[in-house]
């Protein structure tokens, strides 16, 4: 394999795909990525059996072939390089030469044919969406997986493809969160998935304000092929999460007796003010609703207390409300809107946060001492 390619090019592609080659692995190919130049352009390549992320890249292919290299090292050594073009040579052995300016260095890399193979999608479950609608409900959804591996069906993110809308949920068992946008599902596409964390954190980070993704389904695996306007394309292939979603709709309460409309900055400030007062045993913090006013407290004996006042549209009855400050900062924080609006029943059910759009997110509340 013989090619040159400039390093803004291998930058580029090195980095779409290096995120999920773990330190740690029994199998020496897979700290590496695989490298396949044909035509124009060179394939990188990386997986961690669970996960696969592959990127093209233009390049000037004098002699086509394909090698495996250590990504890391790889990566470490062309970022470090000075700007312009990287000659790019790898022997019979697989010996990697690298050359840019009056630099040179050789990797020992692996024979292509140790890598994994890569699986063919021929299936006929497909939709096509804006990436920028992709990205913005896994943010407004994200935040709220499960960490707790022994429900690993929590471990990601649900995704419903039905009935022209696609709606995607995030619970951990004390929070959800839930999003739907009305999509154009063709007849056979439809479907239900569980997409894991680390393939919802790589999306996360992949995912742009313009171009489109084209989403494959198999019965366990999802293909997700990101194509950018210059009609450049990253793909990633995962494993699904196995299991049955729980009946999320159970969880969200059916009527709330009193909505308040909150300016989204100010309560986020209020909020994250309030919980520096927070400590691992006082771990909450107190909205108590009176006329026309809420109060924002922390008290917490080992650290001091906190007081924020909101001017507010309330004329229910007076009600205090206690939440994990994390579990209302998070989506707040992913919101982009000026306004929310808190829905409340009384200070043991779920409060629920809404937006002028198809956003929900219910919290359960904490116990008043």
């Amino acid at each position: 394999m013989n090619l040159t390619i400039t390093k803004d090019q291998l930058i580029h592609g090195l980095q779409s795909v290096q995120n999920i080659v773990s330190n740690r692995t029994t199998l020496p190919v897979l700290s590496n990525v695989l490298m396949r130049a044909s035509e124009n352009r060179i394939e990188l390549t990386a997986t961690d059996l669970d996960v696969t992320i592959s990127c093209a890249v233009e390049a000037n292919v004098r002699k086509p072939g394909a090698a495996t290299v250590p990504v890391k090292r790889f990566f470490g050594i062309v970022r470090e390089l000075p700007a312009g073009d990287i000659e790019i040579e790898v022997d019979d052995k697989n010996i990697c030469s690298i050359r840019a300016g009056a630099s040179f260095y050789k990797i020992n890399g692996l024979s292509a044919d140790e890598f994994p193979p890569i699986n063919e999608f021929k299936e006929t479950k497909r939709i096509v969406l804006p990436q920028q609608k992709v990205r913005g409900m896994l943010k407004k959804t994200s935040f709220a997986i499960s960490t707790d591996e022994s429900r690993f069906v929590l471990n990601g993110i649900f995704i419903s493809l039905k009935e022209h809308k696609m709606t995607m949920v995030a619970t951990d068992g004390r929070r959800l969160a839930l999003v739907d946008e009305e999509v154009d599902i063709p007849e056979g596409s439809q479907g239900e998935i569980i997409i894991p964390t680390k393939t919802v954190s790589e999306l996360n980070r992949l995912l742009d304000d313009s171009g489109e993704i084209e989403i494959k389904l198999t019965e366990n695996q999802a293909a997700f092929r990101l194509i950018d306007e210059k009609g450049f394309s990253i793909l990633i292939i995962s494993k699904l999460v196995e299991g049955n979603y729980p009946n999320y709709r159970q969880v969200i309460p059916s009527e709330t007796k009193e909505r308040i409309a909150l300016p989204r900055e100010e309560f986020l400030g209020a909020l994250r003010r309030a919980q520096i007062i927070t400590s691992d045993k006082a771990n909450s913090v107190k909205i108590n609703l009176t006329r026309n006013n809420m109060a924002i407290t922390a008290n917490s004996p080992d650290v001091g207390e906190a007081r924020e006042s909101m001017a507010v549209n309330y004329k229910g009855k007076d009600m205090a409300i206690a939440f994990n400050p994390a579990y209302m900062i998070e989506p707040l924080t992913a919101l982009t809107d000026d306004e929310v609006y808190l829905e409340v029943i009384d200070e043991l059910s779920p409060g629920v946060l809404k937006i002028n759009g198809p956003f929900l997110y219910v919290v359960m509340p904490m116990r008043l001492s």
